[in-house]
């Protein structure tokens, strides 16, 4: 058996180095730049997280909501750091708006509902037109289908429009409007788009209260419309919550032409093929279609969006903003 000998200095020398990073090669070393943020931070200057500032009070619907009062600070508090650290929710959310809200703000305005509801929107999909909750919502409104039904909408397994963006758009103006003739208050109708009409009726009856931020509720509603003038906040000054888009990050508008259909198309993929696009891109201009075929038994009257061939292959750098407010450039 061969006798081994071990250098002690050698070994010491090795453990110091494996110890010390700055003796090794810099795929082992702390990176300068993070070297340099912990020596800022151990320096009490700077901190790597920052608190968007609560306002006193913040306008909603032309009323302003005063967040003075410790436990209005406090909930607002929370949802605007809420926006703020999750970051790739809150930075898609303000990418999608840039094609979203000029779909939508024209409909608010021409059925009278005030342009803030665009939020409420933002918070109960985060911008996903084809978003569904665990209990069955569905669309950017999250309308359940009984809901949808009973505001005008078609709800099958074939079509269902509670992902079609203008129609689901109508369908909750009129759901609003129904509510502002209950309450005569938009922020009640806004709690009431969570908890339902009865429920904030009955609660502001109960509590003895006028104003439906001062119910006690469960903590999904009590924080709703928190989450709702969070969400305004955001979409106001994003560089307040840290986020710093460029024109060219935001998704534009897709250009499109329309189609009429007043017949059953047995065969989706045909039919897109013979557009020049796919299954898949058809179902994205137009969500609403839930098969591989659309079934028309009592000759009703649909509109297909189809995409440009230019309109799909948009060039990020030609984007306009659809708010200035949320670009840096």
């Amino acid at each position: 058996m061969k006798k081994i000998t071990i250098n002690l200095a050698t070994v010491t020398a090795f453990c110091f180095a494996v110890a010390s990073p700055t003796l090794v090669n810099s795929s082992c070393a702390t990176p300068k730049a993070e070297q340099a943020d912990t020596l800022h931070i151990a320096a009490g200057t700077s901190l790597p997280y920052s608190n968007p500032e609560v306002p006193d009070s913040i306008e909603f619907c032309g009323k302003m909501i005063d967040l003075s009062r410790f436990d209005r600070h406090e909930r607002m508090d929370r949802e605007l750091l809420a926006f703020t650290y999750m970051h790739s929710t809150s930075l898609q959310m303000l990418k999608k708006a840039n094609r979203y809200f000029p779909v939508v703000e024209p409909i608010l305005k021409e059925n009278g509902i005030p342009d803030d509801f665009k939020y409420l929107m933002v918070i109960e999909s985060n911008l996903n037109p084809t978003a569904r909750s665990s209990a069955g919502a569905a669309g950017l409104w999250q309308f359940m289908q009984g809901t949808g039904r009973d505001y005008g909408l078609e709800v099958n397994a074939n079509v269902d429009e509670r992902y079609h963006i203008e129609k689901a758009t109508r369908a909750a103006c009129r759901y609003l409007k129904d509510a502002y003739a209950k309450y005569q208050d938009w922020v009640a109708v806004a709690a009431s788009y969570n908890a339902g009409q009865a429920r904030i009726a009955s609660q502001l009856a109960k509590q003895y209260v006028d104003d439906s931020l001062d119910l006690q509720l469960v903590e999904e509603t009590a924080r709703y419309v928190y989450r709702i003038l969070a969400a305004k906040q955001l979409f106001n000054d994003p560089a307040a919550f840290g986020f710093r888009l460029r024109a060219s990050d935001l998704y534009p508008p897709i250009p499109y032409t329309e189609i009429t259909v007043t017949k059953s198309i047995n065969d989706l993929s045909s039919f897109a093929r013979s557009q020049g696009i796919t299954l898949a891109l058809l179902k994205n201009m137009n969500p609403w279609l839930r098969e591989t075929s659309l079934s028309n038994q009592s000759g009703r009257t649909y509109v297909l969006k189809i995409p440009t061939r230019e309109g799909m292959t948009y060039n990020p750098r030609n984007t306009i903003p659809h708010d200035k407010r949320w670009v840096v450039e």
